[in-house]
């Protein structure tokens, strides 16, 4: 466990070389990295995110006043561990705990739901897993969210962690989004893509007439 915790300080001191202008995405980057350099070493990668994910989820989604106090420059580090210790120590590991503690010092809190994306995307990615969100415009059946998932994983080479999301608003249709990526094959993008089609249509002709009248004119 100190070996974990050594190997967190060490690799933390990365983020603090980073002024505080630096984003939180690439901050959280940072500390992911970190943490998951620590609990991979110690085989607890899987537990230490879903406490993590409990944290952010269930604790300071619940309590604003304590993530914005934890978060804050006007409180001191030293205040900051002795409330992490009353709120989490009996809650979460000793290595996730020590993690914590390493943030705090180094005024990061603030970053804490970035690390915490940023460490679940990683750890995906580690493993060879991608998030994939589907979006129809009713409700698709498991059985058919189980069958996309493995073409997917065919066609992807990796285990998709796939979230099916109904929004009316699509029509018909689906959006897939794959990473950063996003296929848009909805009803309503479809219309869309027609409406703009028209427009630019209607615009050219009107364009074309303008400068068939220029040329007639002499103008």
């Amino acid at each position: 466990m100190a070996e974990s915790a050594d190997i967190i300080a060490r690799d933390a001191q990365n983020a603090v070389r980073h002024s505080p202008d630096v984003g939180r995405e690439k901050v959280g980057e940072i500390y992911a990295r970190a943490l998951l350099g620590a609990t991979e070493n110690a085989g607890q990668s899987a537990a230490v995110l879903d406490e993590l994910d409990a944290i952010v989820d269930e604790v300071l989604t619940r309590f604003p006043k304590l993530e914005t106090m934890l978060g804050s420059l006007l409180v001191s580090h030293e205040e900051k561990a002795v409330v992490l210790d009353r709120v989490f120590a009996a809650q979460v590991s000793r290595l996730l705990l020590n993690f914590l503690k390493v943030v705090a010092r180094h005024g990061r809190l603030d970053c804490l739901r970035a690390i915490r994306d940023e460490a679940r995307r990683l750890y995906e990615e580690m493993h060879g897993a991608v998030r994939v969100r589907l979006t129809t415009a009713t409700a698709v059946a498991p059985k058919q969210v189980d069958e996309i998932a493995a073409v997917l994983a065919a066609s992807l080479g990796k285990q998709p962690i796939l979230e099916a999301i109904v929004d009316p608003a699509l029509i018909g249709g689906a959006v897939l989004r794959i990473g950063d990526t996003i296929y848009d094959g909805s009803v309503a993008n479809q219309l869309q893509t027609i409406r703009q089609q028209m427009i630019d249509r209607s615009v050219h002709e009107i364009q074309s007439r303008r400068d068939r009248f220029r040329n007639s004119t002499g103008s």
